[in-house]
């Protein structure tokens, strides 16, 4: 047996294993997903009916409930968005040399490494409106006119479940930036400096072309995390007052596990994977780098 044959012998055999878990636990599901988007599957018979774009066009048409929640989606996504500068602005001051700058940075990881459905149970504690934290807080100083139901009132429950999700999200996009920041060799800053470049100008020529791909990263978790939100809004209002704080993918698991419609949750979840790769590709070609062009 010659080197070559056994070299790649070697690799078959080294890549069996990840390949096929690769084809069971997430090629051969998408497809199962895709295929039972077009039948009325309710989730327990032993057969199905296919149905064509019927479950296509009835999320479509039928279902305003499902825009008002992709409404809600662009919620997540656009204050998420508002935020990424001011966590850049986060890393950036922790990437200087400042006094207990190790501690702040464990401390801007830690809410999301502590589960999701603590941290919802956590915070409907504080947004309880007769002895939540929260409420007395505003109260001991002095500003009874802020005191909201924060998680019944339909005008600000979207933002109050928003403001959970970036105290959990944030930190680890600082961490990412931050890593960012430190891959930038310290000559550049110091060449910049030498040529009269003022903190701003170092951080628009130098920072910013620097983590671009960074950026790229963070900006694909946000539209994938604010599209596949769910587990806050689950456990804090469950979607409610109403559908009011209801979310795609919330709606989705609804349509399924309480309503039994599998196929209408498959069409639901196909739409979900479709809007991912649409809208990651647009903000590809937002950050892509044009200057060798």
């Amino acid at each position: 047996m010659n080197y070559r044959l056994q070299q790649k012998i070697v690799i078959v055999t080294f890549l069996f294993v990840p390949v096929s878990l690769l084809l069971l636990f997430l090629i051969y599901p998408t497809l199962q997903l895709f295929r039972y988007s077009f039948t009325s599957w309710d989730g327990y018979s032993p057969g199905f009916k296919y149905i064509g774009f019927d479950n296509y066009v009835r999320m479509l048409v039928d279902f305003p409930d499902a825009w008002h929640a992709i409404g809600n989606n662009a919620t997540y996504f656009i204050l998420h968005a508002v935020a990424i500068p001011v966590e850049l602005m986060m890393a950036v001051l922790l990437n200087r040399v400042l006094r207990g700058s190790a501690f702040f940075r464990f401390s801007v990881l830690m809410p999301y490494i502590i589960n999701g459905i603590a941290v919802a149970y956590m915070f409907s504690y504080i947004y309880n409106p007769i002895n939540g934290p929260l409420n007395e807080l505003l109260k001991s100083a002095g500003l009874e006119s802020w005191i909201q139901s924060w998680l019944s009132d339909s005008n600000v429950v979207n933002y109050s479940l928003v403001a959970v999700s970036l105290w959990r999200y944030s930190g680890v996009h600082v961490v990412l930036f931050l890593a960012g920041l430190q891959s930038i060799p310290k000559d550049l800053y110091e060449a910049a400096e030498i040529d009269g470049a003022s903190f701003w100008q170092q951080q628009r020529y130098v920072t910013l072309p620097g983590i671009r791909r960074v950026v790229e990263i963070i900006l694909f978790m946000n539209v994938s995390g604010a599209l596949l939100q769910y587990d806050i809004p689950l456990v804090m209002t469950n979607g409610g007052p109403g559908s009011t704080s209801s979310t795609f993918g919330l709606f989705s698991l609804q349509t399924a596990f309480t309503y039994n419609n599998y196929g209408l949750a498959s069409a639901m979840a196909v739409m979900l994977l479709f809007m991912i790769i649409m809208f990651s590709a647009l903000q590809a070609w937002i950050v892509k780098d044009r200057s060798e062009s």
